[in-house]
């Protein structure tokens, strides 16, 4: 990310609120993978897409993905936002961290409880990438110092900048209040001082959090927890006994190699429609995988054809309500 595109984003934050809630939700039962409902904000003529977004404990692209006909800084008077908080949580083990890069969000199992937390991250940007693997938690920071390598020093110097050996807390410091520092050499967990780049592909590879999410994960006390980095754009689970489909546009590098291949989209459906004998929506889930909206949908027919639609909430946004 250019130092220009960096000092928008700060003061941009500067009129962004953090979130309202934690996006925590009860394990399903029954093997079932979707947790959440969609949102849908009817926006005021103040409101921004990412102010929204941030609101509800989402990223950038995840809201302008969910959103592709609206204007992310002027979305309009009485314009409908999709608010995609409804998610299906990836294969694996629930345990531990889930982060997947693909879809930019962290996946939190607290132990001893039956809940999942997610969080919006930013992620390393091209020629930066997060690297995915096995990793642990093996140290938590309150106020960090941030100790920019040479080639970081370097950046900055380009764009006229004298970047210091070290940068002390406070509002210029990138790493924002918290770090959580894994064990692969370089790499971090970490809050903001421009808490627009959540969501975003704007980091030096580590993982940034909004302000209060770092500091929820901190309370928490995840020293020694194992991390699990991971890059699937394309999601299956079930949800009361239907299959559903949830598809993220691949990062730009394996996007660029490969185009639109949807064999792993394919592969993953398989997987987790095995056992089970129930017609599959191939057409729907291709047509999914192409507008890569990030929203789960169901690409099975009901049980029961009779059963009630599921329900949207709908809430406003407002900025006489304090949260823009």
């Amino acid at each position: 990310m250019s130092i220009f595109l960096s000092r928008l984003l700060s003061s941009l934050a500067l009129f962004c609120p953090l979130h309202l809630f934690a996006l925590t939700f009860e394990l399903p039962e029954n093997g079932d993978s979707v947790v959440g409902e969609m949102v849908q904000v009817v926006a005021k003529h103040e409101d921004t897409l990412p102010a929204i977004a941030m609101a509800h404990g989402i990223g950038y692209r995840e809201i302008t993905a969910a959103n592709p006909d609206l204007n992310p800084w002027l979305p309009g008077e009485g314009a409908i936002v999709h608010v995609p908080t409804r998610f299906i949580l990836p294969p694996g083990e629930r345990t531990g961290m889930v982060l997947n890069l693909a879809e930019m969000r962290l996946y939190y199992y607290p132990p001893n409880s039956n809940q999942v937390i997610t969080y919006a991250i930013g992620i390393g940007r091209e020629g930066w990438d997060t690297p995915v693997g096995q990793a642990r938690i093996v140290s938590a920071i309150e106020n960090p110092n941030w100790y920019p390598p040479q080639s970081i020093r370097d950046e900055y110097a380009q764009e006229g900048i004298e970047l210091g050996t070290v940068v002390k807390p406070g509002p210029d410091n990138p790493l924002g209040n918290y770090k959580l520092k894994l064990d692969m050499p370089g790499y971090l967990l970490h809050g903001t001082n421009k808490p627009l780049g959540v969501g975003m592909r704007v980091s030096h590879g580590c993982i940034r959090l909004y302000p209060q999410d770092i500091k929820e994960l901190y309370e928490l006390g995840p020293v020694g927890i194992k991390v699990r980095i991971i890059k699937m754009p394309y999601k299956a689970g079930w949800s009361k006994g239907r299959l559903f489909l949830e598809a993220h546009r691949p990062l730009n590098e394996e996007f660029q190699e490969t185009g639109l291949n949807l064999t792993s989209m394919v592969g993953e459906i398989i997987r987790a429609h095995e056992g089970h004998n129930i017609a599959i929506n191939w057409d729907l889930a291709e047509t999914s995988a192409r507008r890569h909206h990030g929203l789960p949908i169901p690409i099975t027919p009901p049980i029961e054809l009779t059963s009630p639609p599921e329900q949207t909430e709908t809430t406003e946004l407002s900025s006489r309500d304090g949260q823009i």
